[in-house]
């Protein structure tokens, strides 16, 4: 984007943040049976997509922030939350009864003199956003929990967050308690059978509250631990051995029932030039999850995605998966390895054997599509786009998608509907409030 544009919607961001709490012009409206309540979104306003390749944060647009989008309106609102894109796109997650937001800061917000990547500290702060006005999110506390919060996720009674650590903290996991709208005072734990060296890249509560998986994207593995609790205090111990679930597992959701992880392989590493730039197509794999005294995980399918599938979506009825792919939409311009589009893959998931089937891939005129998330009805999907590929489309946007097919023909596709929100540039998770 030039930087006359990008000059232009950073004043326009600034005047609407000083206007308070400012809502976003709309191209269009929420697709009329979408089902839920709302959206939350985290967007990173401090660097441009091509950051990933060259490490140049570019001109910024506007503040980092939280996001809500009331379904009945089919507008932003938002205020202002430090957040970054460098991790999982679980930076972002919502209490089980809507009421409340939390966010895990990975890096700090860019100061005045921030040219590059490198010039952003190591983000500290776990944010509790009110969202019970979804037309008026409020910032209600922040606390200090760690050096480079990865990830976070809150267990199904609502009363318990679980931030993944960077190794550069060295204590893992910290657990924070969540009772009558406050945040406590973290502990910590180590995942069982990982050092402190070791990268987590996202940690998810099981849908029964006893256990948390975790994938280790460096090692190729994920790990499975049951919590044990005694009033705040907490402590995980081994649940079955690790296990190996393919090359740089990024995110880990269960089907609704629990019985099956999934797990997106994203193929990076070393070995790869730029060592994400150039890889090749990524992968889910399916373990099934033994909660019995075998304690017995093993991977029991896999299915082919699109380059670089970051985002990891199941839907409500467990019978759809989708993974938002970079593929090379973020390459700066005039570089030849450069996608002008970015992808969705939609599998087919089967919830009694968690058998996967590759329904198809779909590319789309967008960049950086880190998170995705179905609605109430598993029908539809909204997926965030971190950016244009048109100079004169300022922002990010939340776009919607329609699951449908030939009722002929059983294999499902994926539709882009002419719906799409605007946003603060830089969205990368985003949730369904229900």
């Amino acid at each position: 984007m030039s930087l006359f544009r990008r000059s232009l919607a950073l004043f326009l961001g600034t005047a609407l943040t000083a206007a308070g709490a400012p809502a976003e012009a709309r191209t269009d409206e929420v697709p009329a049976d979408f089902q839920g309540r709302a959206l939350t979104l985290i967007s990173d306003a401090d660097q441009v997509p091509s950051a990933y390749v060259d490490g140049v944060l570019g001109p910024r647009e506007g503040r980092d922030a939280l996001s809500t989008i009331p379904l009945s309106e089919g507008v932003a609102h938002r205020t202002d939350v430090s957040n970054s894109v460098a991790g999982a796109p679980a930076a972002l997650t919502v209490s089980p009864d809507g009421r409340y937001a939390f966010v895990a800061e990975t890096l700090g917000e860019a100061g005045p003199g921030a040219k590059r990547s490198s010039d952003l500290a190591p983000g500290t702060t776990l944010t509790l956003v009110d969202v019970r006005n979804t037309g008026a999110p409020r910032v209600l506390q922040r606390i200090h929990v760690g050096k480079r919060l990865e990830t976070v996720d809150i267990n199904p009674a609502g009363d318990l967050l679980a931030v993944g650590l960077n190794p550069a903290d060295g204590r893992g996991v910290a657990f924070v308690p969540f009772h009558d709208g406050r945040l406590g005072t973290p502990s910590y734990a180590q995942f069982p059978g990982v050092t402190g060296d070791t990268r987590i890249c996202d940690v998810t509560w099981h849908p029964n509250g006893r256990f948390l998986g975790a994938t280790l994207c460096d090692t190729g593995r994920a790990v499975f631990a049951q919590l044990q609790r005694s009033a705040d205090t907490v402590s995980l111990q081994p649940w079955g051995d690790s296990l190996a679930t393919g090359k740089y597992p990024f995110k880990l959701v269960w089907s609704p029932d629990g019985h099956y992880a999934l797990v997106n392989n994203l193929q990076w590493g070393p070995d790869v030039n730029g060592f994400w730039t150039e890889a090749p197509p990524g992968n889910v794999a399916s373990v099934r999850f033994d909660d019995g005294p075998a304690k017995h995980h093993e991977v029991v399918d896999r299915a082919p995605t699109g380059v670089s599938p970051e985002g990891l979506v199941i839907s409500p009825d467990g019978r759809s998966v989708v993974t938002t792919n970079l593929e090379r939409s973020y390459v700066p311009a005039g570089d030849p390895r450069r996608t002008e589009y970015s992808s969705l893959s939609l599998l087919t998931f089967a919830p009694d054997t968690g058998c996967l089937g590759h329904a198809g891939e779909f590319p789309f005129d967008g960049m950086l599509p880190e998170s995705a998330v179905f609605d109430a009805s598993s029908r539809y999907l909204a997926v965030t786009n971190f950016d244009h590929f048109d100079d004169s489309v300022p922002g990010g946007s939340v776009d919607f998608w329609r699951v449908t097919g030939d009722p002929l023909n059983p294999r499902p596709v994926l539709v882009r509907t002419d719906h799409r929100i605007p946003v603060q540039r830089g969205p990368h998770t985003v949730l369904l409030v229900r």
